[in-house]
């Protein structure tokens, strides 16, 4: 079966062309089942990978796809974690997400994008005899550096990225060989402010980031309202 035969120009309101954007490119770069392929179709892959971009970048990812050149080319912003089980409206703590990607860590590796492979969990680092945890170590083959994950199920503040920047310099002063690229932080949360990122993060120096889950797919409304937004 082509993939010409699956459009639907219908399906929220995507026209063919963007429909092609992002089927055909990720089906091989990325070399996902046409079950994987459906999932991140109709959780709105387009979509995040556009949040971030202005108007010639998306133009830019029409036109050849996903490339991997920079640390703000490998974040997702939402991530879609459905996929995990967990409910919006029930209690759960970071404890339990972390366990859930864990179980789940192929879909988790999938909805981060291309080149993540993982590294550990609650990986320790100790200085001046204090030991901190990290949530989730990766590492990006694309970008060749690791990629550190905190996990949080409330609002970003930014004691969050200042804790990530810790976690951040340690790894690019202990750990990382000098072939390696910069150390990338991400805080996943479950809501966060632009401003307080913005003002909280040095303008010249991108490698910590926060980025926003949900544990639904998006609406046919939600996935209109992006589009239009980014059209």
């Amino acid at each position: 079966m082509s993939l010409r035969e699956n459009y639907d120009p219908g399906v929220y309101g995507i026209t063919p062309t963007k429909q092609l954007c992002i089927r055909k490119p990720v089906k091989y770069e990325y070399n996902w089942s046409f079950r994987e392929l459906e999932r991140q179709y109709n959780s709105s892959l387009y979509e995040s990978l556009v949040l971030s971009r202005d108007s010639e970048q998306v133009r830019e990812l029409s036109r050849k796809g996903l490339q991997i050149s920079s640390p703000v080319d490998a974040i997702k912003d939402p991530l879609v974690l459905e996929f995990l089980g967990l409910k919006d409206d029930t209690a759960y703590s970071e404890t339990d997400l972390e366990k859930a990607i864990i179980d789940k860590l192929e879909h988790f590796l999938l909805e981060m994008g291309k080149g993540f492979l993982f590294v550990g969990r609650q990986v320790r680092i100790t200085f001046e005899e204090e030991h901190f945890f990290i949530d989730l170590v990766l590492y990006n083959r694309l970008l060749k550096c690791f990629v550190l994950i905190d996990l949080k199920i409330g609002r970003l503040k930014h004691q969050d990225l200042g804790q990530m920047q810790m976690y951040v310099n340690y790894f690019d002063r202990k750990e990382k060989t000098e072939d390696e690229k910069e150390t990338i932080g991400i805080v996943i949360c479950k809501d966060k402010k632009d401003a307080v990122v913005e003002m909280t993060l040095p303008e010249n120096k991108r490698q910590i980031f926060a980025s926003k889950y949900q544990l639904y797919l998006p609406s046919k409304e939600e996935l209109k309202r992006i589009i239009n937004q980014k059209s």
